[in-house]
């Protein structure tokens, strides 16, 4: 029979790991705590998700390991190194090594999809014109889309831009490349050309890869380990996809099925309607 999900509170850091995200409390100010006492470790070479509902901290999760801000307790570590926000040389160095998919592609509108793709490589190399052509049309390929480097951003559609910036995501060949809701908006057939791609990069490249996505099953397909988060921002459990499907917790049931009662309920908490409404007893 299929193993259970680990429990939450089991320690998964491992000397293996990329990415160690150590006992991470984080909190944009002092009214709401956002991630709490999250422990994670990304495996090289691996493909993991990070699942969990709007506003349960996935996102901030990545900028926390980008070092856009520093946690308030715990510690990230990039390759063992525990990344300092404050510490802009350390965040260049770091950064140069990660690529990163926005929810909404952030390419720039007043330029063509070749010179999207090339901007990093302008920004971060000293590589010549003809070098960069042919790494950018390299990189347009691998996403299908060499033929559209002629093209302006508004000339192409959703599921395409979203190529666009998953070929400027590996432009410099980074070891951790992070999506964050890369299926957010897309029809099925992008969808699953984008997943699709996220894995055959993974494991062209051996880099390692990040998903923050509420996208379960689509994730489940490409992914070979997974956190659930939940409300809160702690980790509810986790495991490879088999083990997660196979879970009995009520909270990761409702989740990967979606099921509408449950532990996470639909009303947020509030007083009695009797005392709102005024009606007396």
């Amino acid at each position: 029979m299929p193993s259970e999900p680990s429990h939450p509170n089991a320690d998964p850091l491992s000397p293996g790991s990329l990415i160690e995200v150590d006992h991470v409390t984080f909190g944009y100010d002092a009214s709401r705590t956002i991630l709490n006492d999250v422990s994670l470790s990304f495996a090289r070479g691996k493909v993991t998700a990070i699942l969990g509902g709007s506003g349960c901290g996935k996102t901030t999760l990545l900028r926390l390991i980008g070092g856009v801000h520093a946690v308030n307790q715990g510690s990230v570590r990039f390759d063992g190194e525990v990344i300092d926000a404050r510490n802009a040389e350390q965040l260049f160095k770091v950064r140069r090594r990660l690529g990163m998919l926005f929810q909404f592609g952030a390419l720039f509108t007043d330029l063509s999809v070749f010179e999207n793709v090339a901007f990093p490589l302008r920004e971060h190399t000293d590589l010549d014109d003809t070098m960069i052509r042919d790494i950018v049309l390299m990189k347009l390929n691998a996403v299908g889309l060499r033929g559209a480097a002629n093209l302006r951003i508004s000339e192409v559609s959703g599921g395409m831009a979203r190529r666009v910036a998953l070929a400027r995501a590996i432009a410099l060949d980074p070891e951790l490349i992070m999506y964050d809701e890369p299926f957010a908006g897309l029809d099925p057939i992008s969808m699953a050309v984008a997943a699709n791609l996220i894995r055959t990069l993974n494991d062209t490249t051996g880099a390692t890869s990040l998903i923050v996505s509420h996208d379960v099953q689509e994730c489940f397909l490409i992914c070979d380990y997974a956190y659930l988060l939940s409300s809160q921002g702690r980790v509810v459990a986790h495991g490879n996809p088999r083990q997660l499907n196979a879970s009995e917790d009520p909270q990761v049931r409702q989740f990967i099925r979606g099921e509408p009662d449950g532990p996470v309920r639909f009303h947020y908490p509030a007083r009695p309607m009797a005392e709102d409404f005024g009606v007396k007893a």
